[in-house]
């Protein structure tokens, strides 16, 4: 059940999204051994509503998120986390004003008069 990386998810409807979505909670649950009245016992739902989300009808993400809590599952969640990720040309940027070189300090730590070389 983890190896979906076959499906292409921008080419499905939302209604199959759904489908896949119910499927894989089904998966978890029976894994589990969790019966549906147990599970939505647990998430605090009613069983008709977990019984919707299995047959992949359309449900609200607070729903889903106390089911994959009670499953155990709430690290697919993973995928919506957040990197900042700095771009190519800014890293260039920083780069290039970053210091080469420690620079020579006389007695009175004023750096030496520039020779125009």
């Amino acid at each position: 059940m983890n190896d979906n990386t076959d499906i292409n998810w921008a080419s499905m409807t939302d209604g199959a999204i759904m489908e896949t979505i119910g499927k894989f909670v089904r998966h978890h649950r029976l894994n589990q051994n969790i019966t549906q009245e147990k599970l939505a016992e647990s998430a605090n739902i009613s069983r008709s509503t977990l019984s919707l989300i299995e047959k992949g009808e359309i449900i609200t993400l607070p729903l889903l998120i106390q089911v994959l809590r009670v499953l155990d599952q709430l690290h697919i969640m993973e995928v919506f986390k957040v990197v900042d990720q700095i771009s190519p040309m800014e890293y260039l940027k920083l780069k290039k004003n970053m210091r080469q070189r420690a620079r020579n300090l006389n007695s009175t730590n004023k750096p030496k008069d520039d020779l125009g070389w």
